[in-house]
């Protein structure tokens, strides 16, 4: 513990790393304090309709990645989910569209170009989310918890911009902190959100199983035990790789070719048991909203149990479906993320070679085969976790708001989040001859 305490005290001796740090805080900050402001023109002492709303099932998930701005009708009610949305959409379109698959070769000026397009997609978004919201609103609150009217032309205007305008912000500050601050500053304001649900979560859950006697202290402390387990397999499923060796030739100056091959430098490519993070969840999760929209175009007593069935997220035909989704959306997502063609051609460019394989389509191939292999136990692994929320409510009992912490997109930011932001921390420390994060707090000799 004293040689951690010294690794933060390093931290903080790094001038850049600590402003990094302080400025990442502060727009944080800002960020959780406009989510706590209401939009102008309705009463926020009226709001308990919307809050039972998004007390459990789907409501709930909007509500967590908002960290609680969309049940209170804030400013940031939105959140950042518009510009994630644009971001999946840009992404996906630059598998077909020629103009963004030129863009994601021309390297900076590209990268520039494709972020303006999303920053505009995401304002298209929330045009159409924006009345979508009001409408909730209209539906769920009372007539006098609109201040200016309840079908008022000039609230609904004013509303809408506003929740423009608090998308807008929000994806500025995440972009700052990525650019002056530390991590990656989109993903931080999520799991900052998700976090702040955390404690109202975890008093609920106490309060039910403690003072009102369903299970008691020693159930809490098993629930609390399991969940710390599920982390530690989220870190592992994040982390793992699968090592492929490669060898690089080293030239000689009589140019032998064996000893060219024999006296060369051993690396390795680390493919991820888990390449596609949690977008296959946010994907299944997407599809997951449509047969209960369709169904509930219907009044037929068919697609009445449809409705019921696919709005639990809880359920089991639910979960079932939601997991295949998610295995074939890892697989669907591996395969357009990462290019084993592009990873052999540049292979071979750079002189280096898999021991055993001949360079090129031999490479491309004996790549692919070894990420569909790797693939299926991480799309299994990542299944489990997404559908764990329900194993916990349904067979331990678990408040909902709790169990959804167990497991899914939720977690998986978390953990991803943190990992990332650790991991650039700790370059820091390295970089100025300081042990990391997981290391003593010592300060390293520099070599010479």
């Amino acid at each position: 513990m004293k040689k951690f305490f010294e690794t933060l005290a390093n931290v903080w001796k790094i001038e850049e790393l600590k402003n990094r740090i302080l400025i990442t805080l502060g727009l944080l900050l800002v960020y959780r304090f406009g989510a706590q402001v209401t939009l102008p023109g309705i009463d926020a002492t009226k709001l308990e309709g919307l809050a039972s709303q998004t007390d459990q099932g789907i409501g709930s998930i909007l509500n967590m990645f908002t960290g609680g701005a969309f049940s209170q009708a804030s400013v940031f009610a939105l959140g950042i989910m518009p510009y994630i949305s644009a971001s999946i959409v840009v992404q996906l379109m630059g598998i077909a569209v020629p103009y963004l698959q030129k863009l994601q070769k021309d390297g900076e000026s590209g990268r520039k170009k494709i972020n303006q397009i999303t920053r505009w997609l995401t304002i298209a978004i929330t045009l159409v989310q924006g009345p979508g919201y009001i409408y909730n609103l209209y539906r769920t609150l009372p007539g006098d918890a609109f201040l200016l009217g309840f079908n008022s032309f000039s609230f609904l205007f004013s509303a809408v911009l506003i929740l423009v305008t608090g998308t807008i912000f929000a994806m500025w500050l995440g972009e700052k902190i990525t650019d002056k601050g530390i991590g990656n500053g989109i993903s931080l304001l999520i799991m900052v959100g998700i976090i702040a649900r955390l404690p109202e979560a975890f008093i609920q859950e106490f309060v039910s199983t403690v003072t009102q006697d369903q299970g008691g202290l020693v159930k809490l402390v098993f629930e609390v035990i399991l969940w710390l387990l599920i982390i530690v397999a989220s870190v592992l499923l994040v982390m793992a790789v699968r090592k492929i060796p490669v060898q690089y030739a080293r030239r000689t100056a009589g140019g032998d070719f064996e000893q060219d091959m024999m006296g060369g430098n051993r690396q390795f490519i680390p493919l991820k048991l888990n390449a596609s993070g949690v977008m296959p969840i946010i994907f299944a999760q997407a599809i997951m909203f449509i047969p209960a929209a369709v169904a509930g175009l219907s009044s037929s007593e068919t697609a009445q149990s449809v409705t019921g069935a696919f709005s639990d997220m809880f359920g089991l035909w639910y979960n079932i479906v939601f997991a295949l989704l998610i295995i074939v959306f890892t697989y669907f997502y591996t395969a357009i993320t990462v290019p084993t063609n592009k990873m052999a051609d540049d292979l071979k460019r750079s002189g280096g070679f898999i021991p055993g394989v001949r360079p090129g389509l031999e490479t491309s191939d004996f790549l692919d085969k070894v990420m569909s292999l790797i693939t299926l136990p991480g799309s299994l692994f990542l299944a489990l976790i997404a559908v764990f929320p329900a194993v916990v409510v349904n067979l331990m009992g678990v408040q909902q708001n709790w169990g959804m912490f167990f497991g899914g997109t939720s977690l998986l930011i978390m953990v991803g989040v943190a990992i990332d932001t650790m991991q650039q921390v700790n370059s820091y420390l390295l970089n100025r001859h300081y042990d990391g994060l997981m290391k003593s707090g010592k300060n390293r000799k520099a070599v010479a």
